[in-house]
C-alpha cells in the first residue's frame, strides 16, 4: 500500500488487518489537529460516508480548549452544537510513527445546512485558493519551519513549569554537520516518517541556535502545503514525544536565542482547464509579480495576525536577529520582511515574517490575500530597498505586540475586503482574548523585577 493510499486501498488495508484506527481530524485555530479517532471497522461501517459530528467550539477556543466568548459562530448562547468533518479522500495519509493508523483530514460542514463553515482555518485557505481560481491562477507555496529540540521530555519540562530547558546542543548548530549528526536520531526520525506519510522532505539542517533545526517539504499547492505542515508539526512532537525528548515550535523560546520562523515561498502560476500552466512570475518582473508584491507590502501590517498570532510571536521581531522588523522588500535581503529569489519560473516571493508558531492555513490565506489584492487594485511595487532595513529609519514596522497587530485587522478595510465579516471578527476575537489571557497573568519577570524593589 502507498503512503497516500486511494479511499478503495484504505478499505482494503482495513479489510485485511494492516490499518486498524483512522485518525479524522482537522486544524483548529492554532493550526493542531482536533477530531476523532475511529476503529478500521466503524470507518467502513459508518464514518467514511457520513464523517464524524464535533463540538463547533474546537474553532472558537483558545490554546487550553476555553470555550472563549464573544464569538458570533460559536457560544453557549448558540447551545454549542455539532459541526460535520467529512473526510477529504484525496488527504489521506498512513502514519508509520503511530502503529497501523491512517490519518485523514476533513473539511467542517454545518450539520443543518450541510454548508461548509466559512471560519474553520481550512476552509479560509480554500476560499482564497478559489479567489485565486477564478482569475486563472494557481497559487504555488513553500515554507521553512524551523523548531527547537530538547533533551528533556515533555513531562519533564512541564514538571518543572517549562524552567531550565537542556537544548539537545550546546552550541549553535547552523549548517554543522557534526553537530546534527548527534541530533541525527530524532531529525532523521521526523524525515523518514514524513517521506512514509508521503511527504517529500528535501532538506533537514542545523539553524543558527542551540538545537535548532529547520525541515524543508516540497513546494506545492497552497491547501496541500498546509496540510503537509500540519502532519510535518504534528509527527515532530509525537516522533520526539516517542523517545524521550521534547520539541517546541513557539517563535520565541528564550529570549537569548535565535527565533523560529516559518518562511512562506509563494508564486502564481497560471490555470487552464485545471491544469497548471506555467509561472506567472517567469520574466523580468512580470505584471503579476509586481503587483502580487505590492499587495504583500499593502497589507503586511494589517495582516499581522495571521503571521505572527501569540503574544510570544513578536519577541521575535529584533534588529540583527534574522527576523525582519521593517516593511519593505528586496533582492535576496534578510534583514527586510520580503525577499525575491529565484529566477526564471522559480522566481517567487519570500514573506519572512512569519513565525513557526504560525497557522500554517490562516498564514498562507494571508499572502495569497495580500497578494489578490495587489492584483485586484492594480497595485504599483515601489523599488527596492537597498542596504540594512534594521537600520532603516523610513520604513513602515512590523507591529511590535498583539495588541497593536489586533488594532490595524480591526481597522484594516484591506482585511474586511480580502476576508468578509464573518472571519474578520472571528480572527480578531481570538486575537483579542489570547492578549486579554497574557493581560490576566503575572509573569516570572515582573516578580523578579518588582517583587523586593517595587
Amino acid at each position: 500500500m502507498s503512503a497516500q493510499p486511494t479511499r478503495e486501498e484504505l478499505t482494503g488495508a482495513i479489510q485485511r488487518g494492516d490499518i486498524d484506527t483512522v485518525v479524522m481530524a482537522f486544524p483548529d485555530l492554532q493550526g493542531r489537529l482536533v477530531g476523532k479517532r475511529t476503529t478500521g471497522r466503524f470507518f467502513l461501517e459508518q464514518v467514511a460516508e457520513h464523517g464524524t459530528e464535533n463540538c463547533d467550539y474546537l474553532i472558537a477556543t483558545d490554546f487550553d480548549d476555553v470555550a472563549v466568548p464573544g464569538y458570533r459562530f460559536a457560544s453557549y448562547e448558540n447551545g454549542y452544537g455539532d459541526m460535520l468533518a467529512r473526510a477529504d479522500f484525496t488527504t489521506i495519509r498512513i502514519t508509520p510513527w503511530v502503529p497501523k493508523t491512517a490519518l485523514i483530514l476533513c473539511d467542517l460542514f454545518s450539520v443543518t445546512t450541510g454548508e461548509p463553515i466559512g471560519v474553520a482555518p481550512r476552509q479560509v485557505l480554500r476560499d482564497q485558493v478559489l479567489a485565486a481560481q477564478r482569475l486563472n491562477l494557481e497559487p504555488m507555496i513553500g515554507s521553512e519551519i524551523e523548531f527547537y529540540l530538547f533533551r528533556d521530555s515533555y513531562e519533564q519540562i512541564h514538571a518543572r513549569d517549562y524552567r531550565n530547558l537542556t537544548p539537545h546542543s550546546a552550541f549553535m548548530e547552523d549548517y554543522q554537520v557534526v553537530q546534527t549528526t548527534r541530533d541525527e536520531y530524532v531529525v532523521g526520525e521526523i524525515r523518514r516518517g514524513l517521506e512514509a506519510a508521503g511527504i517529500s522532505v528535501e532538506f533537514s539542517k542545523g539553524e543558527a541556535g542551540r538545537g535548532q533545526h529547520e525541515l524543508n517539504l516540497a513546494y506545492t499547492r497552497a491547501l496541500e502545503m498546509a496540510d503537509r505542515n500540519m502532519v510535518y508539526k504534528t509527527a515532530a512532537k509525537e516522533i520526539a514525544a516517542g523517545l524521550g525528548r521534547s520539541v517546541t515550535f513557539m517563535a520565541k523560546y528564550d529570549f537569548a536565542e535565535t527565533g523560529s520562523s516559518c518562511h512562506v515561498h509563494s508564486s502564481l502560476w497560471h490555470l487552464s482547464e485545471g491544469a497548471v500552466r506555467g509561472s506567472a512570475f517567469d520574466g523580468d518582473f512580470t505584471e503579476h509579480f509586481r503587483m502580487y508584491l505590492a499587495g504583500q507590502l499593502a497589507a503586511a501590517r494589517d495582516f499581522s495576525i495571521l503571521w505572527a498570532p501569540t503574544v510570544n510571536s513578536y519577541k521575535r521581531f529584533q534588529p540583527g536577529s534574522w527576523a525582519p522588523t521593517a516593511v519593505a522588500w528586496g533582492a535576496d535581503n534578510r534583514t527586510l520582511g520580503f525577499r525575491v529569489v529565484g529566477h526564471g519560473a522559480a522566481t517567487r516571493v519570500e514573506c519572512r515574517i512569519p513565525g513557526a508558531d504560525a497557522n500554517s492555513y490562516l498564514a498562507f490565506a494571508g499572502t495569497i490575500a495580500a497578494g489578490l489584492y495587489g492584483i485586484r487594485h492594480r497595485l504599483s511595487l515601489p523599488n527596492a530597498y537597498l542596504g540594512n532595513g534594521y537600520e532603516a529609519k523610513d520604513l513602515p514596522r512590523i507591529p511590535t505586540t498583539l495588541a497593536e497587530a489586533a488594532d490595524l485587522w480591526e481597522r484594516s478595510e484591506i482585511a474586511r475586503e480580502c476576508f468578509g465579516d464573518d472571519v474578520h471578527h472571528h480572527l480578531l476575537t481570538m486575537a483579542r482574548h489570547e492578549w486579554s489571557t497574557f493581560n490576566a497573568s503575572v509573569t516570572d519577570w515582573e516578580r523578579v523585577r518588582y517583587f523586593d524593589r517595587a
